[in-house]
């Protein structure tokens, strides 16, 4: 998935590499190096006229100037467009000449270190993924960017990631401030910084590996399947603030929700986003907090709910070291589970959790095109065994949710709408413990996974 697309790299990884993985990696080099014919750019970068590194460190991680043009509504406009004043009882009109429709295409090769049982090692996916996107003005002051997404696993296309702005200007106390609303289908996706969830490291992933069983709600559980409707505001380039209320929009399922719907929202469930920014000479930092609040039908849609609380923490640095970027990205999520839909249906053996999410990672981006990353991830908090059973490969032998380790990548980007990466994830830590974690005799580190990853956006 991707914000306002364009430029590239992202990042990868190490280990000594078998002579097979070794000619698979040189093979897909080889091969994106003679793609000479991808010069093709996104749709934002058609309207404004300008490369997808003005917007873009490495897609998706924004710039400040395209921090700028997605606060604004995705609304900048470079091209000629197509006018008419307002006339009798018929409304002005101006329209972008270009239609406004881009497309993703990623393939892999995803490699476990010990097979999940029953299954092949050494897969390949093509595509894993496919997106279009209609994004970019609508009116002078309304902009969106818009996706769906064809998974390969479901064989089907979806609705993605999605996020429909108004924007205007005016001064309070003769500083400016940008304001304006938000209508979207995922907290944080109306965000502005690669550090909080939707738009968070890694930008790629294999879709088939083996994953820790426990997350915050806020980090992904509500994406697609929820509705919100938000204000927001930047103070003066300095302070920001998103207040947005979400209802559950479920995506292939009942429609009014009913006896048979899953994990519904009673109510509105608030979310709630400020954050300070700072440019200095050639370093830039965001601090910031961030939460959601949402009560949980598990089942169908009246009885008892559950419970959920997120309050998070965020920072983003960036620092030009020449031509290169050096950027960090961190979050933590405490979240706090009040489980009485849960615990009476016997669906845990607590009545109250916490769950716990830190994440902190670094990029160094060069003008050439490469890139390197690394993250360390650690997921903890309360055991729970009705929660995290014992289960082959997926399940908990102790009940833990706590699961570690670190991440890395390698990306080489020959355009900017062009990247290959190479990535390796070694856990330290899955679902609870190191070795046997899940009852069967699975270690933590036959999780290990190494990703390789082509990625075109045009």
């Amino acid at each position: 998935m991707i914000s306002d697309l364009t430029n590239s790299r992202t990042n990868s990884m190490f280990q000594s590499l078998g002579k097979k993985t070794a000619l698979l990696i040189v093979g897909a080099l080889t091969l994106v190096v003679m793609s000479g014919n991808a010069y093709a750019i996104p749709s934002y970068a058609r309207q404004t006229g300008l490369a997808c590194s003005s917007c873009h460190y490495s897609f998706p991680e924004l710039t400040p100037f395209g921090r700028s043009f997605k606060l604004n509504g995705y609304t900048m406009v470079g091209r000629q467009t197509i006018d008419a004043k307002a006339k009798g009882d018929q409304g002005a009109l101006k329209l972008l000449r270009n239609f406004l429709l881009s497309a993703m295409v990623q393939a892999s090769y995803n490699d476990v270190a010990k097979p999940v049982p029953g299954t092949k090692t050494g897969n390949m996916e093509f595509p894993q993924q496919l997106s279009l996107f209609l994004g970019g003005e609508i009116t002078p002051h309304i902009g969106a960017f818009t996706q769906i997404t064809y998974d390969d696993q479901g064989a089907s296309f979806g609705w993605d990631n999605t996020d429909i702005r108004y924007s205007n200007q005016g001064l309070i106390a003769d500083h400016p401030i940008t304001y304006g609303l938000t209508l979207n289908n995922n907290p944080t996706v109306e965000d502005l910084w690669n550090s909080t969830p939707a738009w968070g490291y890694p930008y790629a992933s294999s879709s088939s590996a083996p994953t820790p069983g426990a997350s915050t709600l806020i980090d992904g559980a509500f994406g697609g399947n929820v509705a919100g409707l938000g204000a927001f505001a930047m103070y003066d380039n300095l302070i920001y603030a998103d207040l947005s209320g979400y209802k559950s929009a479920p995506q292939g399922g009942p429609f009014p929700p009913d006896s048979h719907a899953n994990f519904t929202i009673s109510g509105v469930a608030p979310y709630w986003r400020v954050a300070l920014q700072r440019q200095f000479s050639n370093s830039y930092v965001e601090i910031g907090t961030y939460g959601l609040s949402t009560n949980i039908y598990p089942s169908g849609i009246s009885g008892a709910t559950d419970n959920y609380t997120d309050v998070a923490f965020d920072f983003q640095v960036e620092h030009s070291v020449g031509q290169n970027e050096l950027v960090f990205h961190s979050t933590w999520i405490h979240e706090n589970q009040d489980l009485k839909a849960t615990f009476a249906a016997g669906g845990s053996a607590n009545p109250t959790n916490n769950l716990n999410t830190f994440r902190i990672d670094g990029s160094y981006m060069f003008c050439n095109g490469l890139a390197v990353m690394a993250q360390y991830f650690n997921t903890y908090g309360s055991a729970d065994g009705g929660l995290y059973a014992p289960a082959s490969v997926d399940g908990s032998l102790t009940g833990s949710p706590n699961s570690s380790g670190v991440m890395a990548e390698f990306d080489f980007n020959p355009w900017q709408n062009t990247r290959l990466g190479i990535q390796y994830v070694l856990y330290t830590k899955f679902n609870g413990g190191s070795s046997n974690y899940d009852g069967f005799g699975r270690s933590a580190a036959n999780n290990n996974t190494l990703y390789i990853s082509t990625w075109i956006v045009l």
